[in-house]
């Protein structure tokens, strides 16, 4: 790793120009890592998830996927606790719990269908939580996207893994059985990636940083635009008047709520009010045909004519 990181910085002085992240100042030496994970990616991880994905059925794939899930539920727990989370860490350890007993061993998520959810914490996100910055964006071989921050994920969440604690003929097998399940749950992503991103590079990293950022900030409260109505809103934000709407609105109620004006154009406009400020009572007319008032004319087919 301090090797990594000197070579890094020896070539930190040709991340330069206009177009530079300032968050990636080690960007030539990122960019041969990148193209070497992703040659292998192409020519051995994918094919092998690929013919996983093609020989296995989906209720195995499934159940495997769960498996895995499970065992990195002790991260979130242990993560959640150092993060003082209380309320996430006890979800965590009740998922852990119920899919390892009626899950069988996890192979089935019983948890999030109860309505316990599924958390996504790690070492770096807890150094994070306590304001330790990322620092640059590194990417490590064969594992990608990182930052000197998180690249302590690895080491210290590999301790929390029960799968650490157990043999090594049973534990390497099952850590490249977990490598395979995460690919195949990839290759339809890489696949769009590959087809639409004109600098695979530049879009795995940044979407990497945003994903970071948005796990340790908890997503917050999503701001929408506001789409009002040019219609309706009132000069200089001042509140429109009641009584002030179209003809057809009970005291430009649409107005005050900020929603547009639909008014029937079929009516007729009247005065605002009669005599003592009372609305004039109304006069009985005769009937008008459907075509003068310009609205379809519905008639009863099963009517019978009247009588004269």
């Amino acid at each position: 790793m301090s090797l990594m990181i000197a070579g890094a910085l020896a070539t930190a002085g040709c991340a330069t120009g206009p177009d530079r992240n300032p968050k990636d100042p080690l960007e030539p030496m990122n960019r041969k890592i990148f193209t070497f994970n992703d040659t292998l990616d192409t020519y051995v991880a994918k094919p092998v998830a690929q013919f996983y994905v093609d020989y296995t059925p989906s209720p195995f794939r499934t159940a495997v996927s769960n498996f895995f899930s499970n065992l990195g539920d002790f991260s979130n727990f242990a993560n959640n606790l150092l993060q003082l989370k209380i309320t996430d860490a006890t979800q965590d350890l009740m998922r852990i719990a119920m899919n390892s007993v009626f899950g069988i061993g996890g192979l089935i998520d019983i948890a999030s269908p109860a309505g316990l959810p599924k958390h996504h914490q790690d070492f770096g996100l807890t150094l994070g939580h306590y304001g330790i910055a990322s620092g640059p964006y590194l990417v490590l071989p064969l594992l990608g996207p990182s930052s000197f921050r998180d690249a302590t994920t690895w080491a210290v969440d590999w301790r929390v893994n029960p799968l650490s604690y157990s043999e090594a003929e049973i534990r390497w097998p099952l850590f490249g059985v977990n490598f395979v399940s995460a690919r195949a749950d990839l290759i339809g992503a890489t696949d769009l990636l590959s087809a639409a991103a004109l600098d695979k590079y530049a879009f795995v990293r940044d979407a990497y940083m945003q994903r970071r950022q948005y796990l340790l900030t908890g997503g917050g409260a999503a701001t929408l635009p506001d789409y009002g109505d040019e219609g309706v809103s009132a000069p200089d934000g001042a509140s429109a008047p009641e009584g002030s709407g179209a003809p057809g609105e009970s005291g430009g109620n649409s107005e005050k709520q900020g929603l547009p004006s639909y008014v029937d154009p079929g009516a007729a406009a009247s005065p605002a009010g009669g005599v003592g400020g009372k609305s004039p009572a109304p006069q009985e007319s005769a009937p008008s045909s459907g075509k003068e008032q310009d609205v379809p004319q519905y008639q009863d087919p099963e009517a019978q004519p009247a009588v004269k």
